[in-house]
């Protein structure tokens, strides 16, 4: 059974962290390398999209203990893991949709975003990645690692087959439930690009998993 996506990660909130750093492949690898591409001046201003508990933030306080962090989510139970473990950093937490939390304009030096995205179509993200660029100042850029499609047929599939239980399940449009549906890296691309960010570029790749940067200019 399908479950609605802020339940699924709620229910997992025990016990998460040791399962994404330890049965996601390359995962202690990937971690460390996007908190290294994030800003390292003091005071930088961070936006994190499904943060979690903040594996990601784990590495990047350690780089830049003064950076101001927004993070959003859908699971309040990983908000609160994560907000005992930074209790001393300038982190601002919000419960919610990130498809649906207002980013602001030119507030952010860089977004982050790890294992979060590859559960949306190219035509939802479009309009998320137009209101992240704005949300980004002149220069800033966008960090995502997340896993991606090795083929148009992988893609298409996955998705057709979350099409089909959502059907069987009787399940309502509108609303967000956890199934994996990864876009190609070119699609990714092309949302990103169709969004208005200047260049995407692949930073680094783990088999399936890889890390890009989308910059403002």
């Amino acid at each position: 059974m399908l479950e609605k996506m802020g339940d699924f990660f709620d229910s997992r909130t025990e016990g998460y962290e040791e399962h994404q750093l330890n049965t996601i492949d390359f995962a202690q690898e990937f971690y460390p390398f996007t908190a290294g591409c994030l800003p390292e001046e003091s005071g930088t201003k961070i936006l994190d999209l499904g943060c979690g508990t903040g594996l990601e933030l784990d590495e990047f306080f350690a780089i830049n203990p003064d950076a101001k962090v927004t993070g959003i989510d859908l699971a309040a139970g990983m908000l609160n893991e994560l907000k005992k473990k930074f209790s001393d950093k300038d982190i601002n937490l919000i419960l919610g949709s990130y498809f649906d939390v207002p980013f602001g304009e030119a507030q952010f030096d860089a977004a982050v975003s790890v294992e979060s995205l590859h559960h949306f179509t190219k035509e939802e993200k479009i309009p998320l990645y137009t209101k992240l660029k704005a949300a980004l100042k002149t220069g800033g850029y966008f960090i995502i690692t997340d896993y991606f499609a090795m083929s148009d047929e992988e893609e298409i599939t996955r998705r057709q087959e979350l099409l089909r239980l959502r059907k069987e399940q009787n399940l309502p449009d509108g609303e967000f439930y956890h199934y994996d549906t990864p876009l190609t890296v070119e699609h990714e691309k092309e949302a990103l690009l169709a969004a208005g960010f200047s260049s995407v570029e692949v930073l680094k790749n783990w088999d399936h998993t890889y890390t890009l940067k989308a910059a403002v200019l």
